[in-house]
């Protein structure tokens, strides 16, 4: 097994302690060790940057092209061709981009980044396609929200077709622009639907997401979706109340700057339960995912509020004091915390 220095030193303290504890025979300890190689330079993280990088550096040379006069008239042949034709030539890259992502995948399984980063062309080829499509068939109804959820539809088949994260990602973040954007068309592009505005919208839909997201743990073909579709609902969620705890359900910036803060006292505690609830589950099911979002979210509701309700009140002076001092008291809680547990662990292997 290739870890790199932290990792390897912190499963060599694992084995260590199994081994003192009694778990672990000296011979098994020693020949679970002999399978730890120790990697000098974490290669997998440089592959990561070094593709995403690369997806850059073709955008800056596709806007570099453009000061090439041929290539400046063949572009201008492309870009001049009815919207119909740069749909199917979009839809035919985008299609070449799948099948290149799904051979290099059969054929090199092990270069996941460079893999992903082919599917996602795919994905930009796709969006593009979709754009142009709404372009050629536009009859001025001004309901594009239907081909938010047609790309829905496309990235979901092909991230379940292809075994693709990266591409489900994408048709999840979809089906939330299409929910804000038909919930908007259906409202007449008003402040409220059935008298909710953007902000309480989404809590429904980051709620529903996150709970439908538990369905999928109950099909071993559905599972592997688990983990991205029950982050995102929960960002969508998180994000959607912290929103809600600052403007509260009013949707016209007027009203809402005459409107006392403590009157939107009631969204903070939705928040903050919200958060508890998570942190909750967290810890008793061993979720990460929830823990981490409850805990963090929990942060940021305490010092909105703080912000809120001292910015003004406050000299200036006092408020970054107070500031200052909670985080140092908070960085302290945090490094106790990590001290006991160092202690506690040394405490077991010598006892």
């Amino acid at each position: 097994m290739k870890l790199t220095k932290g990792k390897a030193r912190l499963i060599q303290k694992a084995v260590e302690t199994w081994r003192d504890d009694g778990v672990l025979s000296g011979a098994e300890s020693k020949r679970l060790m002999d399978h730890l190689e120790i990697i000098a330079f974490d290669w997998k993280r440089l592959a990561r940057y070094c593709f995403w990088a690369a997806i850059a550096c073709i955008f800056i040379s596709v806007s570099s092209v453009l000061m090439d006069q041929q290539l400046m008239e063949l572009l201008e042949f492309l870009f001049n061709m009815p919207p119909a034709a740069k749909c199917v030539f979009l839809a035919m890259a985008a299609a070449g981009a799948y099948y290149l992502g799904a051979k290099r995948r059969v054929q090199n399984p092990q270069n996941l980044f460079s893999n992903e980063a082919v599917f996602f062309l795919g994905v930009l080829a796709t969006a593009g396609s979709i754009a142009y499509l709404g372009k050629a068939i536009d009859n001025g109804s001004g309901h594009f929200s239907l081909l938010i959820l047609l790309a829905c539809l496309v990235y979901g088949i092909l991230g379940i077709f292809l075994d693709s994260r990266l591409i489900w990602v994408f048709a999840v973040l979809s089906l939330g622009g299409w929910f804000g954007t038909e919930t908007g068309y259906e409202s007449g592009w008003g402040a409220y639907y059935l008298g909710m505005n953007y902000p309480l919208r989404f809590v429904f839909f980051g709620l529903g997401l996150t709970l439908a997201s538990y369905l999928f743990l109950k099909s071993p073909h559905w599972k592997p979706f688990f983990s991205s579709t029950h982050k995102l609902g929960m960002l969508y969620l998180f994000i959607a109340l912290w929103i809600l705890s600052i403007f509260g359900n009013y949707g016209d910036w007027n009203v809402w700057h005459h409107v006392k803060q403590y009157t939107l006292f009631g969204w903070s505690v939705l928040f903050g339960l919200a958060a508890a609830a998570a942190l909750y589950h967290g810890l008793k099911y061993d979720n990460a995912a929830s823990r981490g979002f409850g805990i963090t979210f929990l942060g940021i509701n305490l010092y909105t509020r703080f912000f809120e309700y001292f910015w003004d009140s406050l000299h200036k002076a006092i408020f970054f004091a107070l500031l200052g001092l909670s985080l140092w008291w908070l960085g302290t809680e945090a490094e106790n915390i990590w001290l006991w547990g160092t202690q506690k662990k040394r405490v077991r292997r010598d006892g």
